[in-house]
Order: structure tokens, then C-alpha cells, then sequence
């Protein structure tokens, strides 16, 4: 009988011994490695002894912060001093509630000054526009701490509101809180730091994360947002996001991650060209925000913004970032389709419209009281909703919302209600007769104008015979590749 020897279980004991060992060694060296706790200021400390029992969420958050690490306590951001505006004495020492960007450029310099020079830092400045009508007079009133609650609860939140506070020193309600990217703070400082990096972590992976931007970028007149997740920019990210490092210090494009692309990447990230910027418009080539696009360097001098950078350097910028995933010709070629889209947005239905609205208003045609004549709504819907949709579905590369639901429903718009209730405004004025029938018959040759120009004249059945024929032979063409109404029997 053949006595069988039982061996061990384990492939090669030496190994398995020295793989233990180690093992245990860093377990060992884990369990005596000192704890980290930072040496804060003594107010700071009794902030942090109170808030632990009172606001654990709070003092949780600060725990993960770099500001931990950095001894940067409470105090050291809300420390204030008596008779500072909105200042007010807590527990023995003068706080103020509303951190501003005055009070992290003590330690972010550079960052505070580039945001302070940005339209973002402008943001507030919407009294007296038409989007700011809207919210105080046609959708709000002045029941809500003399404002209204609308302007409070939705504009407000995202461009900013003037901070007040009370006697005691305290935020009023109809101020805060607000995180609004222009708040206008009592320092004088314009903006929130916590807009992007919220409190109390204040991460900066988080600031660059695309939900972030979607606070306020989204909606009927500027989705960027839903923009950019149908974009190849917005697909990859979806696909790729646990790939990119968002959570590394170095968050370089090209170096730390090269596929999903976010908001911040392109617009603010560094690239191994360029550094990190807290002006958000550094990049941007183009304003899309009125009726008419414009150059961002023209808008930015309008809005009094210091020193704007030319448009030419924006885009050379921009191209700097598409160079690290994409070759030259990819950016020439998509800027010339981008800038293709936005002049024929202008020539064709931003300014010949404007033309219009603006001598209807001129000739006392549609009223002086925005909003309260349907062509008013009609025009604002174009250019603001629908026309800015078309733009920037075209600068990020959306193709359903340059086309479908942008200018698809310019056109709509344009051609069934804006041009028809012009005419009945011109309509109305010759019947008035006196001035307001000269400015009807001046009013109408523009109309008419504008449709008998190249951009217009199908509407009036005035192709030419060589675009006729044309779109006749593709018509042809079209129904023997595809079955349509008329093939169908019944």
C-alpha cells in the first residue's frame, strides 16, 4: 500500500508567510499613524465645539474640506468686526453670515480677481431688461417684502440679489439666501465663490462637474445643460466619467484624462497651455445673448467689464483646449460651421426682425407697455427662447437643438405669427390715419422688403426658376427612395 504524505493547502508557505507579514506591518503602521487635527484659531475652535452638536452636516462637510487641512476655520471666513455692514456679535465674538469673494480673496487672490472681471460677476445687473419685467410686473407683484416672490425664489437665484440685512445685522429674507453667480454683497464684492464650490467642502471636482453649470444653464432660453448631454462632449462624460481624475488637484486636459470633456474643461480648466481661469467668458468667441449676436469682446466693453480680451485671442484660447482631443482642422472646420449657423441667425431673422419691431415701436405701432400686445411676446420668444437656442445649440455641437428646437421654431414663429401680426399692427395704424398711418406705410415697405430679399422670397412664391427646379428634381429624387402620403392606396 502506497502511503500518500497530505500536503499543505497552501501553494508555497514561504510566500504565504512573507505576503502575511507585510500585511500585518501595514496594518501596524496604519493603526500608530498619527490623526490629523488642525490647529485653529481659538474662535475658530468654539465655533467647531458648538456646531459639532449643532450642525454636524456642516462641521461633516469642513472635515472633508482642504480648508481642514489648512487650519482654515469658521471664523477665519465669517470673522467680521463691529460696525462692519452685516456684522453682528454671536456668542462673544462680531460674525457676519454672508461669505463673499472679498473674504476668499484673502487667500485666493488671483481667483477673486478673475471672477471679478467676468460676466458672472455681472450677473445681478438685470433691472430694466425684459427678463426682469417679466419676474417683478407680468408675472410677480410687490407683496413679498415690497418685491416680488417670483424675482426672489427664481431670477434671483441664479444672476443674484443685493444682499440687506436688519438691525440686528441678520440677512432679510427677501435677500437670502442666495447663491446667485452676480450677488451684489455688502463689502461691495460682486458674486458667490459657493455658486460653483459649495459649502462647506468646497470642491473643486465638484465645481467642475457639468450638474454643477445646469443650476442655472438650463430651460426654454439657454439649455446648455441639455446642450452639452447630447452632445459627443456630453455622450463621452456619460460614458467615461469614473475615467476622468475629476477629484485630482492637477486636473490638466491631455495629461490627467482625455476623454469627457465638462463644462469646466473647456471653458475655465487647464490645458498643458494654459492655466486655470475663474473668467468664464476667457474662451468665448461669440455673445449670444441678445437679439442680434455680437462679439464677446464688444459685449464685455458695453457691460464696463475691465480690459475685454479680443475675440481673435477667445477663440485662439478655445482652440488651445480642442487641440489636446482634436486636430486643427477639426476646430477650423467646426468654427466655420458654428459661425455659419450665427450669421444666418442674424441676416435672417434677428435683424430684418429687430428692423421691424423696433419701427412698429418707433411709430407708436405696438404699444409702449412691454408685454401687453401679443407681437411682444411673439418677438421675445424668437429671439430670446428659440433664436438662442439655435445659437448655442450650434456652439456646442447639438444638432436637434440647433435645428428642431431652434431654428425650426424661429421659423415657425417668424413666418405664421411675427410677420402676420406686424401686418395687422400696419393694418391698424393706416386706419388710424395721421402720423400713425405714415408710420404704417414705412412700417409696411420694410415688410415688404425684407420679403422680397433672397433670404425671404420663397415665402412669396418667388424662387427663381433655377431654385424651383431644383427643389422639384430633389422632391422627385426623395419619393422614389421613400414611400410617401401620395404612393399609399386606399
Amino acid at each position: 500500500m502506497i502511503t500518500r504524505t497530505r500536503r499543505s493547502r497552501i501553494p508555497n508557505p514561504g510566500v504565504y508567510f512573507t505576503a502575511m507579514l507585510a500585511a500585518m506591518l501595514v496594518a501596524a503602521t496604519a493603526a500608530a499613524a498619527p490623526v490629523f487635527y488642525p490647529r485653529l484659531s481659538e474662535e475658530s475652535a468654539a465655533c467647531n465645539e458648538c456646531h459639532r452638536q449643532q450642525s454636524v452636516g456642516i462641521v461633516q462637510q469642513w472635515g472633508d474640506s482642504k480648508h481642514y487641512r489648512g487650519n482654515v476655520g469658521c471664523f477665519e471666513c465669517h470673522g467680521s468686526k463691529a460696525g462692519t455692514p452685516g456684522a453682528f456679535e454671536h456668542n462673544g465674538a462680531f460674525i457676519h453670515t454672508v461669505v463673499t469673494p472679498a473674504d476668499c480673496a484673502r487667500c485666493h487672490e488671483g481667483e477673486a480677481r478673475e471672477f471679478q472681471g467676468s460676466r458672472h460677476a455681472k450677473a445681478a445687473e438685470i433691472l430694466g431688461s425684459l427678463d426682469n419685467t417679466l419676474a417683478e410686473v407680468v408675472e410677480g407683484n410687490r407683496a413679498f417684502f415690497g418685491a416680488s416672490a417670483l424675482l426672489v425664489s427664481g431670477c434671483q437665484q441664479c444672476h443674484g440679489s443685493a444682499i440687506k440685512v436688519d438691525a440686528k445685522g441678520r440677512p432679510t429674507p427677501d435677500t437670502w439666501p442666495n447663491t446667485g453667480m452676480g450677488r451684489i454683497n455688502l463689502d461691495g464684492s460682486r458674486g458667490s465663490c459657493s455658486a460653483c464650490h459649495q459649502r462647506h467642502t468646497f470642491s473643486a471636482a465638484q465645481a467642475r462637474v457639468p450638474d454643477t453649470c445646469g443650476k442655472c444653464h438650463l430651460g426654454p432660453d439657454h439649455p446648455q445643460k441639455e446642450i452639452y448631454e447630447e452632445s459627443k462632449h456630453g455622450i463621452s462624460y456619460a460614458a467615461n466619467a469614473h475615467r476622468i481624475n475629476i477629484d485630482r488637484p492637477k486636473w490638466v486636459v491631455g495629461e490627467d484624462y482625455s476623454v469627457g470633456a465638462t463644462c469646466a474643461t473647456c471653458h475655465m480648466s487647464a490645458t498643458p497651455g494654459q492655466v486655470v481661469t475663474h473668467n468664464v467668458g476667457d474662451r468665448i468667441s461669440w455673445n449670444n445673448r441678445p437679439e442680434i449676436s455680437i462679439r464677446a469682446d464688444a459685449a464685455d466693453s458695453k457691460l464696463g467689464l475691465p480690459n475685454p480680451i479680443p475675440w481673435e485671442k477667445r477663440r485662439a484660447s478655445m482652440k488651445d483646449v480642442c487641440a489636446n482631443c482634436h486636430a486643427p482642422a477639426f476646430a477650423d472646420n467646426f468654427y466655420s460651421q458654428y459661425d455659419g449657423l450665427v450669421v444666418l441667425y442674424n441676416d435672417k431673422f434677428g435683424k430684418p426682425g429687430k428692423a421691424i419691431i423696433d419701427a412698429l415701436k418707433k411709430g407708436g405701432l405696438a404699444g409702449d407697455v412691454p408685454f401687453a400686445q401679443k407681437i411682444d411676446w411673439t418677438w421675445f420668444e424668437l429671439w430670446h427662447h428659440q433664436g438662442r437656442r439655435a445659437r448655442h445649440g450650434a456652439s456646442m455641437q447639438a444638432p436637434d437643438y440647433t435645428h428642431w428646437h431652434g431654428l425650426y421654431e424661429v421659423a415657425k414663429a417668424f413666418y405664421s405669427d411675427f410677420i402676420p401680426e406686424a401686418q395687422e399692427a400696419v393694418a391698424k395704424g393706416v386706419a388710424a390715419g395721421g402720423a400713425k398711418a405714415q408710420a404704417a406705410k414705412e412700417v409696411d415697405s420694410l415688410i415688404d422688403a425684407t420679403l422680397a430679399s433672397e433670404d425671404h422670397r420663397w415665402f412669396l412664391g418667388q424662387m427663381t426658376q433655377e431654385e424651383k427646379a431644383q427643389r422639384a428634381k430633389q422632391r422627385e429624387e426623395f419619393s422614389k427612395r421613400y414611400v410617401t402620403q401620395q404612393d399609399k392606396k386606399p
